[in-house]
């Protein structure tokens, strides 16, 4: 759901896009760290806001990190 969110910032599309692995912070929302492989051995780091069930609003990238490999932890940030 944020692919073209993150199309749109990074300027360019992305052919393979696979979550990989994930991690939870509950705010006033959910936040989603995730890994995600984007092809050959590059993979981005999201972090993806998910607003509280009474809000009814969509998913949103709120920042991420790319140039990541697959042995890169994922962290909060």
């Amino acid at each position: 759901k944020v692919k073209h969110q993150l199309e749109e910032k990074e300027g360019k599309k992305f052919d393979v896009f696979t979550a990989v692995e994930f991690k939870t912070q509950v705010v006033a929302g959910t936040n989603y760290f995730i890994k995600v492989h984007v092809g050959s051995d590059e993979f981005i780091h999201l972090r993806v806001f998910r607003s509280l069930p009474h809000e009814n609003k969509p998913l949103s990238l709120h920042s991420y990190q790319s140039s990541k490999t697959k042995q890169d932890e994922l962290a909060f940030f």
